[in-house]
Parts: C-alpha cells; structure tokens; sequence
C-alpha cells in the first residue's frame, strides 16, 4: 500500500515544478537588482535547457485510469490561494519595504505576472474544464484575479466548439503577427463572451444583466481584487497589479496564438467538420509538459476537452502537427514576426500538403 502511494506521489511531483515560482519571486522582492531576472531564467533558459537535455515525453498513460490522481491534482487545488498570496504579498511588500525603485516594482510585477499568466492561467485552465463545483470556481478565480474573467464564458462556449473556423477569435490566422492578433483577440473575445451569456439570459427568459449573468461575477471579482489592491498600495499598487494582469493576459494569447496558428477546419455545406487531432499543434517537450501540465499535448485536449493532464495523449505527425520547440522558445519567437514566419510558414504549408491536398483556397 505505501509502495503504491509512493508510486502515485513520485510520478505528481514533477508536475510541481511550478512551486518553483515561489522562492524565486520572494528572492527577486527582497534583493532587486539583477535577482528580478530570476523567474523569466527559469521559466525561458531553464526550461529550455532541460527539454534540450532531457528531450520528449511521447509515453501515454491509460486515460481510462484515475489511479494517483489526486496527487495531480492537489498542485492545481492549493495553487489559487498561493497565487493571491504571493499576488498581494508582493504588493505589499513593494509598499511597506521602500527598498525597490519604480522600475524594479514594475519588474518585479512583470514576474508575478509570468507566474499567474504561465502557471496561474494553465491551472484554471484545467480547472474550468471539469464538472466539480468547487474546481469550477477556483478556475474561475484564478482568472479573475488576472482580469479575464470573462475567458471562462469564451474558453468554453467559443473557442471549443469554433476553434479553427473565422467565429473563433483565439484562432490566429496564416499570415497574423502576434501583435494584431492581441489586438483583435482582446476585445474579440470580451465580446463573443458576453455574446454567448446574453444569449443565454434571453433564452432563460431573464433580464440580460440578471444575477444569473456571470458577468456580475467577473467584473465584481475584478473590481474587489483592484479594491483589495488599492487599500494595500494606493493608486500605485492597483497601477501594479494592472501590471501583473496585463502580462498574464498577454501570455495566455501568445499561447492562444501558438496552439493553433494558420490550421483551419473544412466547411462541409453549412457547418465545419468535427475537430480533430490535427487541428492544434503540439509539443511533447518532457519539462515543459511538466511545468504546464501538458498543456503542450493540445491535440488530445480538445479531443477530451474534460479528461485530467496526466491522462492526454500525445500524437505522432500522421496524425497532427508538432511544434519544433517548446512553447518558451515559441513564445520568444512570436516577439519577432520575421523569425516567426520562417520557422512556422513551411510547417503550416506543410500542414496543409499531408491533411488537405484537395485544398486549394485558404483565404
């Protein structure tokens, strides 16, 4: 029984490496300078080192067992009060201690942002996706605490079902920078949010801004949090934490971005065909995967959108397309659209040559 136990725990651990995040962003508060640095090293050049040592994960575990789960998930469970402690802390540490300079706050915030856009995000992410209330809810808070409340509304009801079609915002097209594709997806999906909810509203037979509508939950949330910050530090510290947010968002989009860049599903008559695995790029990245609970493995994702991170598979290239780097390096490539386009633009044609040769327009 304690072999067992054992088992389960040693195989969850490496699916922890996002605690990680915690001395580090308490070493970048105390000390400034160039200790500020410390979690982009370790969520760029250490990650990207590590999947370069230790290569890729292409074993699949059995989806149909849940044996150890629970030691999965308990990382995502107990991650939300660790973000809004760290959060808040951080706040108040830049207001009480007066040992960092305007720039070093704003850094410091960049950092806490990479924790609750690169892990915060990827936690609620899993966790808006499963039925148990109380996961439900703190994926839900996980994003609100990021401002983007409104992205469990999108996530759900538009990205899933449209992604890879023009109705989907977070579907970036062939040819889309990163920087217009952040512009549009922005306000595109606050806007297809509140689309899907007031329709939902006015099919209950209920006032659109009744207290049914979740909106009241994300803007409430988010005003409640930027209150929280303004009794901590003032203007500057709700300045701050518009900071982290900011950059959380700007993350989850450059992922948004990647997962599916220049794939596009067939129109069949009136509707688009079913999606399936090669409409998501992927990454079998063994240290990525670990530090975003296979988030990389997209394929099998909006294939089983409920199914747990450890259970997603991954998928051979006959079956979908695979990212030539992690999703640190991708995310650095994004930043230079030159770059970008020479390592995806063959890929994407590629792409397009092995699962629709019969296609000839993509516009």
């Amino acid at each position: 029984m304690m072999r067992t136990v054992l088992g389960h725990i040693s195989s969850a651990l490496p699916f922890w490496m996002s605690l990680a995040f915690i001395p580090l962003i308490v070493l970048a508060a105390f000390y400034g300078g160039w200790m500020l640095a410390l979690p982009f090293i370790f969520a760029n050049v250490v990650m990207t080192v590590l999947d370069a040592v230790f290569g890729m994960e292409e074993r699949n575990l059995d989806p149909d067992t849940d044996a150890g789960m629970n030691w999965h998930r308990l990382i995502t469970l107990i991650w939300c009060p660790i973000q809004l402690i760290v959060i808040f802390g951080a706040l108040f540490w830049i207001e009480r201690s007066n040992t960092l300079n305007t720039f070093e706050q704003v850094i410091l915030m960049l950092g806490v942002g990479l924790m609750s856009g690169g892990i915060g995000i990827v936690y609620a992410h899993e966790l808006m996706h499963q039925t148990n209330r109380l996961e439900r809810a703190l994926g839900e808070i996980l994003m609100i605490s990021t401002l983007y409340g409104h992205f469990v509304t999108e996530h759900l009801a538009v990205h899933h079902i449209h992604v890879c079609t023009p109705r989907d915002p977070a579907t970036a097209r062939y040819g889309e920078n990163i920087y217009r594709f952040v512009a549009r997806v922005v306000p595109g999906s606050f806007r297809s949010a509140w689309q899907v909810e007031a329709s939902r509203m006015q099919k209950r037979g209920r006032p659109v801004w009744g207290l049914q509508n979740p909106f009241w939950r994300y803007i409430g949330g988010a005003l409640a949090f930027l209150i929280i910050a303004y009794g901590i530090g003032g203007w500057t510290g709700v300045a701050l934490f518009i900071v982290q947010a900011s950059f959380a968002i700007w993350l989850l989009e450059q992922i948004n971005y990647i997962e599916h860049y220049g794939l596009s599903r067939t129109k069949v008559g009136d509707k688009y065909e079913p999606v399936k695995p090669h409409h998501s790029w992927n990454a079998a990245h063994k240290f990525t995967n670990f530090l975003l609970i296979n988030l990389q493995r997209h394929s099998d994702h909006h294939a089983k959108p409920n199914r747990r991170y450890p259970m997603l598979q991954t998928y051979g290239l006959d079956q979908a397309p695979n990212l030539p780097y992690g999703y640190p390096v991708m995310t650095l490539l994004t930043y230079i659209p030159p770059l970008w386009a020479r390592v995806m633009h063959p890929r994407v044609k590629a792409w397009r040559r092995r699962f629709y040769p019969e296609r000839t327009e993509w516009a």
